[in-house]
């Protein structure tokens, strides 16, 4: 009899196994289906018996209102029962709601416990998560080793971001030994499976001959395959190669078409070179009203060359009244951010009292700068000052030494007049200074501000 008993139990058992997976197919055949009513149906009632599947096919349905009004805290409470039954894509997908403050208040370490253990268990999407948290400190003490770590996991399950993330690391230099074959290495698994954002770091690593000979060809091919997929950076990178013709035959209509697309999306270096194109009239009809117009919108995302730009725009009265406070306004931005070009006009507006009240010493502090940085007009009006000791300190050996980097450079109409002023300092320095003054100027580096621009904002 007990054994009669113990028989019926484990078909009992067997029966309602056999059910319950049953009922899940039917649940799981649902949600491919996008079949929303039968797997509302089908899937509350195993999840009610707590089914992790279905518990988590559910927050799926809640998250996206798929068969039910979306209801970001119903879907948190279904991917937390299922997340803690040890389904990784509801971890991943409740360290996500944590993260973003949806159905529960934002909470970093709450996702970071969450992406961590979907990434314990080989979920690419987790890992890739917990990695974008270590490379930028949410929560965690910022590691960039860390981040290497997780990206390389999910990189080698084939993780597009995460190996273009990778490549960037490899780079730069963050967390392993800088190695441009690698980036390439890895920047490329991440293009052919359609990453615009691999397809573009390719081009700027073919533009640049970065762990690759320098081939603009091929530059030009990875910049199409991402523009064309809407990448701004791509659209900026394949309008540049239009625009001075490297990889492609010249062509500035081609070249406005590209930055307009990306312009359009609120890239600012696009809009950059689209004021360009217009201020001059290449690819489009001249047009100084257009030109302020992409300048400006490029200048209040903080873009020092549209600054500078939008700056003379106003000094010159050129698409809109002339006004020199304005100009002072948007050269002092830029110049702030290091703009060689920003800072010389600032301090010749202080100098020749333009716009503002005439102050040698605020203009000897802005030439400088932009002296220091290469700037040849700024270096030949910075030597006429120590020559004549408006707003520096007198000094002979700073003039001639300042005036030599600037003839060197200077336009003819330029250089004869900075001749006549270094030939009277240099009267009044003995030959040993005269020779310092001349080393100074051999050993002279310019000292940069501000980084430089990769291929796509030439």
């Amino acid at each position: 009899m007990k054994r009669l008993a113990t028989l019926l139990g484990f078909l009992l058992f067997a029966l309602l196994a056999s059910r319950a997976s049953a009922d899940r197919l039917t649940c799981d055949g649902a949600m491919r289906q996008s079949d929303w009513r039968t797997a509302l149906r089908e899937c509350s009632p195993l999840a009610e018996r707590g089914d992790p599947i279905a518990q988590f096919n559910l927050g799926l349905m809640y998250e996206n209102g798929q068969g039910v009004p979306r209801d970001h805290r119903e879907a948190v409470k279904w991917y937390r029962r299922a997340a803690e039954q040890g389904i990784a894509n509801a971890q991943f997908n409740l360290g996500v709601m944590f993260g973003t403050g949806r159905g529960v208040p934002q909470d970093h370490r709450e996702a970071v416990k969450w992406y961590r253990r979907a990434a314990e268990q080989g979920n690419p999407s987790g890992q890739f998560n917990l990695a974008l948290m270590y490379y930028n400190g949410q929560s965690v003490p910022q590691d960039h080793r860390k981040a290497v770590k997780w990206y390389r996991l999910a990189a080698e399950q084939g993780q597009a971001m995460a190996q273009t993330n990778l490549g960037s690391m490899y780079l730069n230099g963050q967390g392993v030994p800088q190695d441009h074959a690698e980036a390439m290495k890895w920047y490329r698994r991440a293009a052919d499976q359609g990453n615009a954002t691999a397809q573009f770091n390719l081009g700027v690593m073919y533009a640049e001959g970065r762990g690759v000979p320098r081939d603009d060809r091929e530059a030009v091919k990875w910049y199409r395959l991402a523009a064309e997929q809407g990448d701004a950076s791509g659209q900026v990178g394949l309008g540049v190669m239009y625009r001075t013709g490297e990889g492609v035959p010249r062509d500035d209509r081609e070249a406005v078409k590209w930055y307009r697309l990306a312009a359009e999306q609120g890239e600012a270096l696009a809009q950059f070179n689209l004021g360009q194109m217009y201020l001059k009239g290449e690819g489009v009809p001249q047009d100084h009203a257009e030109a302020m117009k992409w300048y400006r919108r490029a200048a209040e995302q903080g873009n020092a060359e549209a600054q500078n730009n939008l700056g003379s725009m106003y000094y010159n009265g050129q698409g809109v009244p002339q006004d020199h406070r304005e100009a002072m306004k948007w050269y002092r931005l830029a110049a702030e951010q290091g703009d060689a070009w920003a800072q010389f006009n600032l301090g010749a507006m202080y100098d020749a009292r333009r716009g503002v009240p005439q102050d040698h010493r605020d203009a000897g502090t802005w030439l400088r700068r932009a002296a220091e940085q290469g700037h040849a007009a700024a270096q030949g009006i910075l030597g006429v000052m120590y020559a004549e000791g408006r707003g520096v300190p007198q000094d002979d050996l700073l003039a001639y030494f300042w005036l030599n980097l600037a003839t060197s450079q200077a336009d003819p109409g330029k250089r004869e007049d900075h001749l006549k002023v270094r030939d009277s300092a240099a009267q009044r320095l003995t030959p040993a200074q005269r020779a310092k003054a001349q080393e100074m100027a051999r050993d002279w580096k310019p000292k940069l501000e501000r980084p430089t621009r990769l291929t796509p904002g030439k």
